[in-house]
């Protein structure tokens, strides 16, 4: 099947149905997404969206926090622009009819969270992301000018490679012109040709063993602008949530929301004694970067398998009116917060670097443009400072969406864009192949490119990689595809990635923790 839209959409969370709405009233919208349209990260953030909205806070502070948590490696012109943005951004998810918590009629309930100088913070319970996405799914299923099509995987971009034409990353001309789009249900591939496309997939969080990323996390959108000989940018900051709930039994990890630390509730360690003030004056409230390595530290030490976060000071009430999912999810496990202490681990969260993006969200291949995680915009630099990543989305999203309308009026599509070609490939009968593939990259990276690295585990971890990527590329030549191949092709092409940028970033800054260059780089 051939498609011809003039705006297509990779991806259903915050940013691709900001930018969706933004851009329906100058063409057609086609919004693809691999799973059902609220599976996506933005449904699963608990905590907020920070924005500026009251004094004593201010734009400058907020920058500085922000230039603060990213080591100072961050692009301060668009930390700037971010910023000085937030509350013309959020004020329009509040037209949309998203609801945050209030104080009173006219005033919002700001929460403050772990390297925010001020309470900055709005959110909706520990649910804010589903409150948005609700929002805005509502608002696109109205739209006549969006379609919404579930279920359907992003396999390729298309560019003049698909022409036959030679394609280099050191080029300044390639085009994209669509997208080749798996329908999961039927297993066909159709042609999507569209005069502008946004890619909005998210992250790459299940490149690891442990993460908080739902399961269509798999650096679907990296992979694909890279292979498409797409720059990207600063891979190797990887940010770990240092609480989501020690259960080993269940993944993805539930998210224990960091607002929970800014309500009060203090890290302790396997022995019940609180240990942040050794490693940082802001103590549970320091940048997740800080507080991960110090509970992976307190668990070396130990020899423990989590450590503790202790709730059983604030009172029931606050619990129970700002943290009701995380109260209910801690009882079904038999953990009571006001009485028990919350056993925690950190997990892989969030990936600060992706497809390099300008001020206007547009990448280095014409015609394209990424907005939310997949993104590097240069906000987050070696760390993202808390519920800055909801507040990314619509900011780049709103400005991609500015861009694309005037560009969509000078493009054409080719006409001469073959249909997928799968000729040759036979249905995959050995699964094993796929998912004992998968594990194996999930506990390399675990292993040798987690929290704390070393050069020698990092060469290591490059090793296996090349080995499983020629296993991987050889099974998907011969294949007729499915997702679970294309994503386990994708999770290594992005595995690759973050191990190389890491190995080639001979210091430690920010997320990026090297033992070989810690003594001198701390």
């Amino acid at each position: 099947m051939k498609k011809k839209v003039d705006f297509l959409v990779l991806g259903s969370g915050i940013a691709g149905l900001s930018y969706a709405l933004k851009v329906a009233s100058k063409g057609k919208v086609l919004i693809v997404t691999k799973n059902e349209a609220n599976n996506t990260a933005t449904w699963y953030a608990q905590g907020g969206i920070a924005a500026v909205m009251y004094t004593p806070d201010s734009y400058e502070k907020h920058i500085q926090d922000t230039l603060n948590a990213g080591s100072y490696l961050n692009d301060e012109k668009i930390v700037r622009i971010t910023i000085t943005e937030s509350t013309e951004r959020v004020k329009e998810l509040i037209e949309w009819g998203t609801h945050f918590d209030m104080l009173s009629k006219d005033k919002y309930d700001l929460a403050r969270e772990g390297g925010h100088s001020e309470k900055r913070v709005l959110h909706f319970q520990d649910k804010t992301g589903a409150e948005i996405q609700r929002a805005l799914i509502e608002k696109v299923r109205q739209h006549p000018n969006i379609e919404l099509l579930e279920n359907h995987f992003g396999i390729d971009l298309i560019t003049q490679h698909h022409q036959g034409k030679i394609v280099r990353r050191a080029h300044g001309d390639i085009q994209c012109f669509g997208a080749y789009i798996l329908n999961q249900d039927n297993g066909e591939i159709s042609t999507i040709l569209a005069k502008t496309t946004l890619i909005a997939t998210g992250g790459s969080g299940n490149v690891y063993q442990t993460t908080t990323n739902p399961r269509i996390a798999t650096g679907d959108g990296i992979a694909m602008f890279y292979r498409a000989k797409g720059i990207v940018d600063n891979m190797e900051f990887i940010q770990f949530h240092p609480t989501s709930l020690y259960n080993p039994r269940e993944n993805p990890s539930f998210l224990i929301t960091e607002a929970l630390r800014g309500a009060g509730a203090v890290l302790k360690d396997i022995n019940g004694q609180s240990f942040m003030h050794k490693y940082d004056e802001r103590e549970s409230l320091a940048p997740r970067d800080i507080v991960a390595r110090a509970i992976d530290n307190e668990m070396k030490l130990s020899g423990s398998d989590h450590v503790y976060l202790d709730a059983r000071h604030i009172s029931e009430e606050v619990i129970m009116h700002h943290f009701p999912s995380i109260y209910a999810k801690c009882l079904s496990i038999g953990i009571h917060i006001s009485k028990d202490m919350i056993p925690v681990v950190p997990a892989a969260h969030y990936i600060c670097g992706g497809i390099k993006t300008n001020e206007h969200g547009a990448t280095s291949i014409l015609n394209l443009y990424a907005a939310g995680e997949v993104s590097s915009t240069g906000l987050h630099g070696a760390n993202r400072l808390a519920s800055n990543s909801l507040l990314e989305s619509v900011v780049f999203s709103h400005r991609a969406s500015i861009d694309a309308s005037e560009q969509v009026t000078k493009t054409t599509i080719p006409e001469d864009i073959p249909d997928w070609n799968a000729e040759g490939t036979v249905m995959n009968e050995e699964m094993i192949l796929v998912t004992q593939s998968r594990k194996e990259l999930q506990a390399v990276m675990s292993s040798y490119v987690g929290i704390v690295r070393s050069e020698l585990r990092l060469k290591r971890a490059l090793d296996r990689l090349e080995l499983l990527n020629r296993e991987t590329e050889k099974l998907y030549e011969k294949s007729v595809l499915t997702a679970p191949i294309c994503e386990l092709r994708n999770m290594i092409n992005v595995a690759y990635l973050i191990t190389k940028f890491a190995f080639q970033r001979k210091q430690s800054i920010g997320l990026h923790y090297l033992v070989d260059y810690s003594k001198n780089d701390q």
